[in-house]
């Protein structure tokens, strides 16, 4: 089945979305104020859920892991800060001693995520294919999602930035939306809710939702991919407000199943 364990949902949300902060650093074009926003607040979120797992229900393997992911985003941004004068790439005169951030940094953090992540869905409960896939395949949907708003935000900061940042984190939100759709249904799954099998406690009301949210996320990810192309600054705002509403489905998408099937 699937759980709602508030532990392992924040940990996926950190683990999501830091992967996608080194899809987004790994092109060396945003500047270098955004990869400290980032990793600031998944690592804190990281913190948060590594917390609630150990006060709540513990599980060690995730703990332990959870604890390495903390401390590999302090780390890369403590190498950011350092090496803050050498800039991105295009800014390399400013500190010829000084070496650039490696945004291979930003990739150790999701590694370890990679064995907190699994542990949890082992420990979600049978059948562990089912529960391991949901539990990675959602920590990829809600972190490209939520990385896809906060980077359309900063451009507000760095206007001149090029799209093509923005619109390979909205593409990788289209990607993994149909992987996360195949996850929740797949039996036992949203279907059963859908038909009656499974009581979601208000009559369907739940599972109608939960199709609306699927739906609608979906809508807004080519939405946004249509405004993008248009040459307006304005369309980049445009485009994030989009995202806004784009989080609040995905969530609706991803979390309802999830108390529906618990």
């Amino acid at each position: 089945m699937i759980t709602l364990d508030a532990a392992t949902v924040l940990l996926q949300w950190a683990v999501g979305g830091l992967f996608f902060l080194w899809v987004t650093t790994r092109r060396r074009e945003v500047g270098i104020g955004y990869g400290w926003l980032m990793r600031a607040v998944f690592g804190l979120m990281a913190a948060g859920g590594l917390a609630v797992g150990l006060v709540f229900d513990p599980v060690p393997v995730r703990e332990v892991a959870a604890a390495g992911v903390v401390l590999a985003t302090g780390g890369a941004l403590v190498a950011s800060v350092v090496r803050r004068r050498a800039g991105v790439a295009g800014h390399r005169g400013v500190d010829p001693d000084g070496a650039e951030f490696p945004p291979v940094l930003d990739l150790v953090a999701p590694v370890l995520g990679l064995v907190a992540l699994v542990a949890a869905g082992l420990d979600a409960g049978d059948p562990a294919l089912l529960s391991v896939s949901r539990t990675l395949v959602g920590a990829l949907f809600l972190g490209a999602v939520t990385d896809a708003m906060l980077l359309g935000h900063w451009y507000l900061v760095q206007p001149g930035l090029a799209r093509e940042p923005l619109l390979d984190l909205v593409r990788w939100s289209g990607i993994t939306w149909p992987f996360e759709l195949a996850v929740l249904l797949w039996p036992t799954g949203m279907v059963s809710v859908l038909n009656g099998t499974i009581d979601d406690g208000y009559n369907g009301l739940l599972g109608w939702f939960w199709a609306a949210c699927v739906v609608t996320t979906i809508a807004l990810v080519v939405l946004t991919r249509a405004a993008l192309r248009e040459r307006q600054y304005s369309a980049v705002m445009a485009a994030t407000g989009l995202l806004y509403l784009a989080i609040l489905t995905a969530f609706g998408m991803d979390l309802v199943a999830r108390a529906v099937l618990a």
